[in-house]
């Protein structure tokens, strides 16, 4: 298993490829824009068989690597992968058949310091292309417009503001996008499927762990040299905004230490 390093002084954009009002800095590592997929959306009704077509062939738990084959044979460019850098395990099965594949990450501006140099390790070593999406906001201006600590006020409008509304655009010119959601995660996941329809995006939604439990997940990491977020080993094995993620004790929910102190439990890019 390989935990990515990160200096004290990482900040957010240094990878090169972003979505959003922000470009990234001539010289910066990576690549400096996002190729548009490679064919144009087909219609939503084709989508829509396709994803259940896709459930009935690969079933509810079929290897993650059969359904990343299937995601990337029947989304060939039209494919985005989420990725919140706790590991890098989801871009590395998927770039194993998808070679270059865009991994998206959220760059609220609130992120662990960790975290950033885990996407900067993973945009560095691995053969994906790293794209920051980015809210249509910074951090400054958002406190200037809505005051200071939003995410400890309104935590529900700072992730809507800062993850669901930058995904929203982002996800707009894909077919299809896999997530690292994993079942035994939360209650809310328990049901999650290898493939199907995201009603709110209006297209295919993957989720190739989905039956994987942490225990797989880090054994396929160690397994496959896979970078992991240092943060994982020191108590936080679901790893969000630094403001709003605590450590999580010994037999604790693991997604406990999220939103701690609120009753939310999902930022809604899920629901």
């Amino acid at each position: 298993m390989t935990p990515a390093t990160t200096p004290s002084t990482t900040s957010p954009g240094t990878p090169g490829a972003q979505l959003g009002p922000a470009a990234a800095a001539p010289g910066a590592r990576g690549p400096q824009s996002s190729a548009p997929p490679t064919r144009p959306r087909r219609p939503v009704t084709e989508l829509r068989e396709l994803a259940e077509r896709g459930a009935r062939e690969l079933g509810h738990n079929a290897p993650a690597q059969a359904v990343a084959r299937w995601a990337v044979e029947n989304f060939p460019g039209t494919l985005a992968v989420a990725c919140s850098m706790a590991d890098a395990v989801l871009p590395h099965v998927i770039s194993q058949e998808a070679p270059g594949v865009d991994v998206l990450f959220l760059d609220t501006g609130y992120h662990f310091p960790e975290t950033l140099g885990t996407r900067d390790a993973v945009a560095a070593t691995m053969d994906v292309n790293v794209v920051d999406v980015v809210p249509q906001e910074s951090v400054a201006e958002q406190e200037e417009r809505l005051g200071a600590d939003l995410w400890a006020r309104d935590p529900a409008t700072c992730c809507r503001l800062r993850k669901v509304e930058p995904l929203n655009l982002a996800l707009g010119g894909y077919e299809a996008w896999a997530t690292g959601v994993r079942r035994e995660e939360a209650p809310t996941r328990t049901a999650t499927p290898l493939v199907g329809w995201d009603q709110t995006h209006q297209m295919v939604k993957i989720n190739p762990l989905a039956p994987w439990s942490l225990e797989e997940l880090m054994s396929y990491a160690t397994e496959h040299g896979v970078l992991v977020n240092p943060l994982v080993y020191d108590g936080y094995p679901s790893i969000g905004c630094a403001t709003c993620t605590r450590r999580v004790a010994p037999g604790e929910d693991p997604r406990s230490g999220r939103w701690a102190g609120f009753s939310k439990t999902e930022c809604g890019i899920h629901l």
